[in-house]
């Protein structure tokens, strides 16, 4: 079959910001060119920074911003110069039904997101102007606690405020998915608490198969399940274990398969946002070798087809319907 691809989580305009490098053929993790291989082809471009009044690089080596608003304004405007310039390669998207459009063109169906919601000031009229700019999933945090909650990088385990439980139900009301990815377990269980909505963990992998605080728990993942959302498996090294291969990555997936999640696993490979990738993969172009040992393992086409593309496609469906 022709391999789809649709990934929840990649920080490739940090990258091309950081490095001026263009989307088109960089040396990056991801560039359209490697990525043309997989059709339908979708991607979720994450919006991610770091504050700094001194600037320089940051905690992942990305240049850092004076605040929020600078780092978005800047991030989204290069977003919008990569459209410009492959306008034969990208569309621009924010629901199933024009990312339906981008594959009968042909073309990547280019999605934003928002890593860390201190980068729109935890504020719920820069969360609708983010949402207006065609924003479609937003992460409540990233590793620092702000406004909303704690994260599941600190010891304190800080869950939602009321400023955060407000987020989460405009967010719902806008059609823009909700990411748990960093949030701090407590804030995990109150978001499965209030949603109505499907949320995902965008890049987070099974805990059960490495203890890893970024990991989720049984218990998280089949609260994933219920709600209808997605797990984007990642692949960092420090997620997947201590020497990853993409034996490691399929172990993974399988433990959220034994869980009944055939129809909630995803990919959110973190691409461009890690510097140790599992052997044999360097980038977008080896996602392919993870679809076919997959299919060596004797994993049904349809099965590994949704694994790919259509859960996480099916979540956009739902929700970003605005």
């Amino acid at each position: 079959m022709r391999l789809p691809l649709f990934d929840a989580h990649c920080d490739t305009l940090s990258a091309m910001l950081s490095g001026d490098q263009p989307l088109w053929r960089n040396k990056l993790h991801v560039d359209l060119q490697r990525g043309g291989r997989y059709a339908p082809r979708a991607q979720f471009f994450a919006i991610f920074g770091q504050m700094s009044p001194y600037g320089g690089p940051g905690e992942c080596g990305f240049m850092t911003f004076p605040d929020g608003a600078h780092c978005f304004a800047a991030q989204y405007q290069l977003f919008q110069g990569a459209l410009a310039a492959n306008r034969d390669h990208m569309r621009f998207c924010r629901t199933a039904s024009e990312a339906k459009t981008a594959e009968l063109e042909g073309k990547t169906a280019a999605f934003l997101s928002v890593e860390g919601a201190e980068l729109l000031d935890c504020s719920l009229d820069r969360l609708r102007e983010a949402h207006e700019l065609g924003v479609r999933m937003v992460g409540l945090t990233w590793n620092t606690e702000n406004a909303l909650s704690g994260t599941n990088m600190e010891a304190a385990d800080r869950g939602l405020s009321e400023l955060g439980r407000r987020f989460l139900r405009r967010s719902e009301e806008l059609g823009v998915i909700v990411d748990v990815s960093h949030i701090s377990e407590r804030g995990f269980w109150d978001v499965a608490a209030e949603s109505t909505m499907p949320f995902v963990a965008s890049h987070s992998n099974a805990a059960n198969i490495w203890p890893h605080s970024r990991n989720l728990t049984d218990e998280q993942f089949l609260a994933i399940v219920k709600a209808r959302g997605v797990a984007g498996i990642n692949l960092y090294g420090e997620f997947l274990g201590e020497r990853a291969t993409i034996d490691t990555v399929i172990s993974h997936i399988e433990h959220f398969l034994s869980l009944g999640g055939a129809a909630h696993v995803a990919l959110g490979a973190d691409l461009d946002g890690c510097d140790v990738l599992p052997e044999g993969i360097s980038g977008i172009e080896d996602m392919e070798k993870l679809a076919n040992r997959l299919l060596q393992k004797n994993y049904a086409e349809g099965l590994v087809y949704d694994i790919f593309y259509q859960n996480l496609m099916r979540v956009v469906g739902e929700v970003c319907v605005i």
